[in-house]
């Protein structure tokens, strides 16, 4: 065999070896909630948080104003609720658009009478077709959200009168652009 072609093969099976190495990688073991791990002292998998720390912008934090906390909720609301119910609460995210059917809009009656438990309820569990992201949301973050919800409900029905002067101008001229289309 020439130089060539066993210095290929030596590369084919060093790849080879690599492959099984990088499964590793993703199929690491783990404790499941409540398992017993015989690596520390107490055997108890879940460890508690060290004294002392605390999470960078932990929206459960009694401190963070209002305003962060909003924040927080538009920040979440984006990743976990807009693809589906779209930027403005509408229904219309970008799953929709592409034929995923359409959940119900936040701005109908039945939904702004609807109390903050039922939102939380409906992120943590599901609803309907909803997949439940109570293992991807934290109590905290559901809150915000709710909260953000309010505010694009709200945000439909502000009395111009309780608007700033400048919020006035960019409203009429959205209105202006989008009366040229």
């Amino acid at each position: 065999m020439t130089a060539p072609r066993l210095l290929l093969l030596g590369l084919l099976l060093a790849l080879a070896g690599c492959e099984r190495g990088m499964h590793d990688m993703y199929d690491q073991p783990r404790y499941k909630r409540g398992a017993e791990a015989p690596l520390f002292k107490d055997t108890v998998a879940a460890r508690e948080v060290p004294v002392g720390t605390v999470p960078v912008d932990d929206p459960s934090d009694p401190a963070l104003s209002p305003l962060a906390r909003l924040e927080r909720g538009r920040e979440r609301y984006t990743i976990y609720c807009a693809p589906c119910h779209g930027a403005a609460g509408d229904g219309d995210g970008m799953v929709v658009r592409r034929g995923f059917p359409a959940p119900p809009s936040y701005h109908q009656a039945r939904l702004r009478q609807a109390d903050d438990g039922h939102f939380e309820d409906v992120i943590a569990h599901g609803w309907g077709i909803m997949y439940p992201y109570g293992d991807r949301v934290a109590p905290s973050d559901r809150a915000a959200i709710v909260a953000y919800i309010r505010a694009l409900q709200f945000s439909r029905e502000v009395p111009i009168d309780r608007l700033e002067p400048q919020d006035i101008q960019r409203l009429k001229a959205m209105d202006a652009a989008a009366a040229r289309r």
